[in-house]
Order: structure tokens, then C-alpha cells, then sequence
């Protein structure tokens, strides 16, 4: 399964969010949160965690930057189930980093979700886009 799409769920008073319903079957079984780049938190199923463990692992530990991934990777990472509703409760530490209150944005991509305070992900969104658009064929 391709997680794909964006959408804006929130977070309760207890910070748990309700997951996406098309992707709740697919995270029924297990998954990880944990911090992500551009301030984003990232939502891994376990398997596909488990893969980006292992390739993290592959890395030798020699190189500063194998060791800094590794640590934010691992030192940030939640490991839970939805609960019956499709809810996950996110940590209050993961929350804070990803300046996270009660409006959410969640986008899939690809392998994984990614969760977002919206006004980053506008941010965001909208310096990637003028880069998607100057994306040339012949520029190297």
C-alpha cells in the first residue's frame, strides 16, 4: 500500500489523533512515531520501520552523520497500535518538537505518513512547489 494524500485531522485533549481511515488497516498491526526532518514527525508502519532500522544499522557508526540519523531515528521513536478507534496517542515530547497543538496536517508519502503543524507544512509546501516548478529535465 501507497500512502498518498493530505489530510487534517486534529489532536484531542489527551494529544491522540485520529488516523486516516484508508490507512488504518495497514497500521493495525503496529507502528513507530518519531521525529522527522523539516520539524515533521514521521509515521512508519513497524515493518517498514524495522527496514529503515536496519539500513541505519548498515552505516558506519565511523561517520558523524550515520550516528547523528541513528540517534534522532531511534532516541525520538514511539513504538504503539492504534487503539479501536484509529486513534495513536503522540507523545508529548514529539509534540512539542514538531510544534504540534490541535490542528494537524497528516501527508502520505509514499512509505510512510508524515505529520505536520500547518503552518510549517504551508511553508513548506509552498517553497517546494517553486522548486518543483523550475525542475528541468536537462538541469543536473
Amino acid at each position: 500500500m501507497l500512502f498518498m494524500g493530505t489530510y487534517t485531522p486534529k489532536l484531542d485533549d489527551k494529544g491522540r489523533l485520529f488516523l486516516p481511515a484508508k490507512f488504518r488497516d495497514r497500521l493495525a498491526e503496529g507502528l513507530v512515531v518519531t521525529q522527522g526532518q523539516e520539524n515533521c514527525l514521521v509515521v512508519w508502519p513497524t515493518d517498514v520501520f524495522a527496514e529503515e532500522a536496519e539500513r541505519a544499522a548498515a552505516r558506519p557508526m565511523t561517520n558523524r552523520a550515520a550516528r547523528h540519523y541513528a540517534r534522532v531515528l531511534f532516541a525520538g521513536g514511539e513504538e504503539t497500535k492504534p487503539d479501536k478507534q484509529g486513534r495513536i496517542g503522540v507523545p508529548a515530547n514529539l509534540r512539542e518538537y514538531a510544534g504540534l497543538d490541535r490542528e494537524v496536517v497528516v501527508i502520505g508519502v509514499r512509505d510512510r505518513l508524515e505529520i505536520w503543524n500547518p503552518v510549517k507544512w504551508q511553508e513548506f509546501q509552498a517553497a517546494a512547489l517553486e522548486e518543483f516548478a523550475d525542475l528541468d529535465e536537462d538541469d543536473d
